[in-house]
């Protein structure tokens, strides 16, 4: 089969299971408003209790019914939402997914990589933080320099720097090496500090 009739299918079998859902769920509820209705009148036949008491208790039983029936949605949007976050916080959920477990469900970042699909990840301060959520994301790893901050560890060698001098003779170039010597002492330990 195509793709194409794989999903239609897919679709229709996702279709019919919640139609299914809302039918069980709608008949549980049809269920509940009769032995409401039979509980109160045959209470008030074999109780002897006056018809405003059996009204009062079938208008309480009938609104608890309501209440119940209101918040079921919410009840099932809640704990989907909280089973899908423990799950995206520790990749244990009813279906793990299958990338996970075919390459590994930890994959260390020191050395830095690429995040693809949104993730969930802890907060150095607390709290959870999300990455990814609009594309592709960098982790690069983080190194003090030599003054204290904290910024991204580069990789490799330092650059090479070339100073030419020209002077028209020997003497000329001896009256300046100190100053020469003094200016790029200065710019290298500007680079150091990253200005």
């Amino acid at each position: 089969m195509t793709d194409t009739t794989d999903n239609s299918l897919l679709d229709t079998a996702t279709t019919l299971d919640s139609l299914a859902l809302k039918t069980r769920d709608l008949s549980s509820s049809a269920d509940g408003f009769a032995r409401a209705m039979t509980a109160a009148f045959s209470s008030s036949v074999t109780g002897g209790k006056q018809f405003d008491e059996v009204l009062k208790s079938l208008g309480l039983r009938i609104s608890n019914l309501a209440v119940r029936m209101a918040f079921k949605p919410l009840e099932g949007a809640l704990s989907n939402g909280l089973q899908s976050l423990i799950s995206g916080l520790s990749n244990i959920g009813a279906a793990p997914s299958a990338q996970a477990n075919a390459v590994g469900a930890i994959k260390p970042f020191a050395a830095g990589g690429v995040i693809g699909t949104p993730s969930y990840f802890p907060m150095l301060g607390g709290g959870i933080g999300l990455a990814g959520e609009a594309g592709p994301e960098a982790i690069m790893p983080l190194a003090r320099g030599p003054d204290g901050r904290l910024g991204v560890a580069s990789q490799g060698g330092g650059n090479s720097i070339t100073v030419q001098i020209a002077t028209p003779d020997v003497d000329s170039f001896r009256r300046s090496e100190s100053y020469i010597t003094g200016q790029i002492a200065r710019a290298v330990s500007r680079g150091q500090r990253g200005l």
